[in-house]
């Protein structure tokens, strides 16, 4: 009876490296297939060139077909037209969690389908749990755990999905990579986002978005300085306002609270845990379910608003109109409209929304 094919997400980088080959380890038919999201550009901020050149050694070194697909037009449409469309309303949007839905679990786990793919793999570190219901959990590396990103998958992409790093820590990822001598063991892990790259991201910005510069004020409407627009700017970001060093302030830093649209003006206060940016309460909506459907109308768990952020507990009230309400045992801070909540019960990612309102 032949292996199952299982087709792996080639990044070009280290850990969808070493999945590849711990999948040949543990019998599997393996191919590679690399996908670019982005027209390739001519300023030297795109890496995908160099990424398809790895993960092209990579394959060889490991004797695996490679196939090569691009998505730019679905990834334009689903995902960078998403993106536009929430900094044009003044809000902090988190495209790599639509790009794993939409794009990598979605149109591309279709393409592997197509492929003959049984499997599809990837090197997140995340993990899952097969049953009637596949269920999503964290990575066992709680520093490197991606289920944060990876909370709206299709349920029928997870069910055929492995994550084969899921299970290691990054420096042992690393350690086989270097004693099987893979060309990208040492290369630097890719961060920000995937378009964007290491460009400056106002610069960016202002390709697609006309700036809107206004004014800069305090919670008491105190004018102290302009502000370049207003979607350059995210709450609790501090670098960038330029109004230090007033006479008529202390010398506190100053932290960006609030966007108001109308006026376009830019809320600033003083002190990195000032009021004004603090939360206990936050509503969101477009609400995804690993299961299916949430855990009860009212039920307790943790929470993340931001990646990283260390598990808060709450309560959380699911509405009629599929929204739901979340209250924080203690307060939050700097939670972001746009920005995703992400709920768990001890290992298990359950599910999670964009956050609508704090």
């Amino acid at each position: 009876m032949p292996a199952p094919l299982v087709i792996v997400g080639m990044s070009g980088g280290v850990d969808s490296s070493v999945a590849a080959w711990l999948l040949q380890q543990q019998g599997y038919d393996v191919q590679g297939l690399f996908m670019s999201n982005w027209d390739e550009d001519e300023d030297g901020y795109c890496t995908a060139a160099e990424d398809y050149q790895d993960a092209r050694k990579v394959c060889e070194q490991l004797g695996i077909a490679l196939h090569k697909v691009s998505f730019a037009g679905e990834y334009r449409e689903r995902v960078f037209a998403y993106f536009l469309e929430e900094y044009r309303a003044g809000r902090t949007p988190n495209p790599d969690v639509l790009c794993n839905r939409e794009i990598k679990f979605g149109v591309c786990f279709d393409y592997a389908r197509r492929l003959g793919a049984e499997w599809v793999a990837t090197g997140h570190y995340a993990r899952v749990e097969p049953g009637q219901r596949a269920r999503l959990l964290r990575g066992i590396d709680q520093g490197k755990d991606q289920s944060y990103f990876l909370h709206a998958m299709p349920a029928e992409a997870l069910a055929r999905t492995l994550f084969p790093v899921g299970g290691l820590r990054k420096e042992e990822v690393r350690r086989r990579a270097r004693e099987l001598m893979l060309p990208v063991f040492d290369k630097k892990d890719s961060t920000g986002i995937c378009f964007i790259g290491e460009r400056p991201f106002a610069q960016f910005l202002s390709q697609f978005l006309p700036a809107r510069p206004g004014d800069i004020e305090d919670e008491d409407g105190r004018r102290l300085g302009q502000h370049g627009g207003l979607m350059y700017y995210t709450l609790g970001q501090r670098q960038g306002l330029r109004i230090g060093g007033r006479r008529d302030s202390t010398a506190a830093p100053w932290y960006v609270a609030d966007k108001n649209l109308e006026r376009n003006v830019l809320v600033v206060v003083q002190g990195h845990d000032h009021p004004a940016l603090l939360r206990t309460t936050l509503t969101a909506a477009q609400l995804t379910w690993v299961a299916g459907a949430a855990p009860g109308t009212n039920f307790r768990c943790t929470a993340k608003v931001r990646y990283r952020q260390a598990d808060q507990a709450c309560e959380v009230q699911v509405l009629q109109d599929g929204s739901c309400e979340v209250r924080f045992d203690g307060p939050q801070r700097a939670v972001t409209p746009g920005q995703y909540v992400v709920f768990y019960a001890g290992e298990e990612c359950l599910g999670g929304g964009v956050i609508e309102a704090r």
